[in-house]
């Protein structure tokens, strides 16, 4: 079932760097409202995404088409973008081979909405798609929506901070290229407790712009 829950924020959290450079437009962030993205199933109580978007706060040019169809994912500035660590650690889980679907604005984001439930019953690589899963410590970390054929790193290698992890897709249940990041208690994703997460002791709200 997919349901909204009131979740207390924890003093506790673990912090992380930023996993990206540029600029990255900040959507459902936990520093607004717990949980993050309307659900705590997956652990998913403090995620929090980040989207690429050029100087005037776009990620694509939106034209008449954006209204009535799909667009291909390229179009969009992020597609590519280089995905960091945003933490020292140990890969614990990959996957790579998701297909990079269409981006859906405008109408056809609201017939994409309709079929969430559909994905979130299919389970977590549904959701994910193509991503990359770091332990460090007593929590793992969570990237996830990366490109197809991107990831860089496999099971047991180690990861340093700043080392690039893959690069930013539309896989998974994303409706434009962006980036997904959560932290949790385990790498059993579907008992999993949601980890507080900071950057760099701070945790931006939705619609700020990180630029680095």
């Amino acid at each position: 079932m997919w349901y909204a829950a009131t979740v207390e924020m924890s003093a506790e959290a673990l912090d992380l760097v930023y996993p990206f450079t540029g600029r990255w437009l900040v959507q459902n962030s936990p520093a607004d409202q717990v949980p993050s993205h309307g659900t705590t199933r997956f652990a998913t109580s403090y995620a929090i995404d980040f989207v690429p978007v050029d100087a005037s706060g776009r990620s694509a040019v939106f034209g008449l088409g954006s209204l009535f169809r799909p667009e291909s994912p390229e179009q969009f500035i992020g597609f590519g973008r280089s995905v960091l660590a945003p933490v020292a650690g140990v890969v614990v889980a990959v996957h790579d081979s998701a297909t990079d679907h269409p981006a859906y604005r405008g109408l056809p984001s609201l017939g994409y909405a309709m079929t969430q439930r559909r994905r979130a019953d299919a389970g977590w690589l549904a959701l994910a798609g193509n991503h990359i899963m770091i332990r460090t410590g007593t929590a793992v970390v969570a990237l996830c929506h990366l490109q197809q054929g991107s990831v860089q790193f496999q099971v047991g290698q180690t990861v340093q901070i700043g080392e690039k992890l893959g690069r930013c897709g539309n896989s998974g249940n994303s409706t434009e290229p962006h980036l997904h990041v959560q932290a949790i208690s385990s790498l059993d994703i579907a008992r999993a407790d949601a980890v507080p997460i900071r950057f760099s002791g701070t945790l931006p709200p939705a619609g700020d712009i990180v630029d680095l």
